[in-house]
């Protein structure tokens, strides 16, 4: 099968050079890669200041912003994919999208309104064991969630990795963890 076209957003920190490495080994594995910049070119050395950031923009301009990246190639099927905070972005606009390929998921999740469906849509999602920002209870509940609105749910979990454990230049860096996620995931987009 050839390559997928794959949108992959960036976490709280902002686009960091490991969004763009990231984006550098889809594409060696035959991929097209597109990297939106939500935050208009900041990026964040805490959690906390990108937090403060988007509550400052808001949610719906933050959404808004990610459905203008995307809107010129979504007629061709996207792979939404995502770290942390682009994970639940990507989430969002897939369930969004009836031409969505599959949703790719690293490190976040987002809730599922009521009534979402996503008829057979390919999900996996890459989570420390335990994640800070994704406790077992609604990780449960979030998978259960999107079985019923029809998503075919894969869940890959690595225990004592730190949240966003696929970054090389943050504390959470797990690089065996790492090594594991990218080949389940470089393997999913195979199958689509």
């Amino acid at each position: 099968m050839g390559g997928m076209n794959i949108v992959l957003f960036h976490s709280t920190y902002g686009l960091r050079p490991a969004v763009h490495a990231a984006a550098g080994r889809l594409r060696a594995a035959g991929h097209e890669v597109q990297v939106p910049d939500l935050f208009g070119g900041r990026t964040f050395a805490t959690v906390e200041e990108g937090l403060a950031y988007q509550e400052e923009v808001g949610r719906d301009e933050l959404l808004k912003r990610a459905v203008l990246a995307v809107a010129p190639s979504s007629d061709r099927g996207l792979v939404y994919a995502g770290f942390s905070y682009g994970g639940s972005v990507a989430q969002h606009l897939a369930l969004a999208d009836d031409r969505a390929r599959g949703l790719l998921l690293l490190h976040g999740t987002a809730d599922l309104e009521e009534g979402t469906t996503a008829d057979e849509l390919p999900v996996q999602l890459h989570i420390a064991d335990p994640d800070p920002f994704e406790p077992h209870d609604w990780l449960t509940a979030w998978y259960l969630r999107m079985r019923r609105a029809g998503a075919d749910v894969e869940v890959h979990t690595y225990p004592g990795a730190g949240h966003l454990f696929t970054d090389p230049d943050l504390e959470d860096y797990d690089a065996e963890a790492a090594e594991a996620a990218w080949k389940a995931a470089l393997g999913f987009l195979d199958t689509l």
